[in-house]
């Protein structure tokens, strides 16, 4: 499975208990960096796609360089 990829389409952001929306960190045509079992894999009119919650981009690529997103890791 491919660990990286294009984002070819983004919601508005998540919503919050008390009702406010927190934008998403990517956008539509931002190029990521995900898990190797991330997403959920679908086939949609021949082409293949992989659906992901925001949780699981490891990283935005911008023009060669790597913004790393906030995660939580254990050591």
């Amino acid at each position: 499975m491919r660990e990286h990829g294009k984002v070819i389409a983004a919601g508005n952001g998540k919503f919050k208990d008390d009702g406010k929306c927190v934008p998403l960190d990517v956008k539509t045509g931002d190029s990521i960096l995900f898990g190797k079992y991330s997403g959920q894999e679908i086939k949609l009119d021949g082409d293949e796609y992989l659906i992901m919650r925001e949780d699981d981009v490891l990283a935005v690529v911008e023009e060669g360089d790597i913004k790393k997103k906030t995660t939580k890791t254990k050591k």
